[in-house]
């Protein structure tokens, strides 16, 4: 596997070793011993699958304290937008986020670590959206912004008529309001 830096210290973009022959392909998309030579040790202890159609965007979401979690996430069918955003109390990345297209296609992951919040847009008709998480979800603690929050200005790459959202997601809160701000 080739792991890839981001910008933001810890968001890695993890590319599979594709072997491919007349009967199809096989790709190896897990294996923590090289993981943890690569930078993540984490223990994954929960798997998520989500089904959405184009312009669905979910997010931004995360678990605050000792609920946090580390996310590697995957597309198994359809093309995404991948977005983190850090919001890791005094971080000098703080409020930044990176971007990532993620699909069937080219079978990238990005590991997401705790502190960061998450979210996708669907960019094909539909998409198969699949991820790994270190920590059990833990309603109490889930915390959220809006996907549209100026202060971070995230381009979707969906034309704002056509995205489609949760009621939850388009009441969330701003950067603003992420506990540690301005620190």
């Amino acid at each position: 596997m080739n792991f890839i830096k981001t910008d933001i210290d810890g968001v890695i973009i993890v590319e599979p070793r594709v072997f491919a022959d007349a009967r199809g392909y096989f790709f190896e998309s897990y294996n923590a011993a090289e993981f943890a030579q690569n930078g993540i040790p984490n223990v994954f202890v929960q798997d998520n699958q989500s089904k959405s159609s184009y312009g669905v965007v979910r997010g931004l979401h995360c678990q605050l304290g000792e609920h946090a979690q580390a996310k590697l996430v995957r597309v198994l069918h359809g093309t995404v937008l991948d977005v983190a955003v850090d919001v890791r109390p005094g971080s000098p990345t703080f409020g930044k986020h990176v971007a990532v297209e993620l699909s069937a296609e080219n079978n990238r992951q990005l590991f997401i670590p705790r502190g960061f919040l998450h979210g996708f847009s669907v960019l094909s008709e539909t998409a198969i959206f699949a991820y790994k998480c270190d920590n059990l979800y833990a309603p109490g603690s889930e915390f959220g912004i809006r996907f549209d929050d100026p202060e971070i200005g995230i381009d979707w790459r969906v034309p704002a008529d056509k995205i489609i959202t949760s009621e939850k997601d388009r009441a969330a809160k701003g950067l603003k309001d992420v506990p540690g701000y301005g620190m």
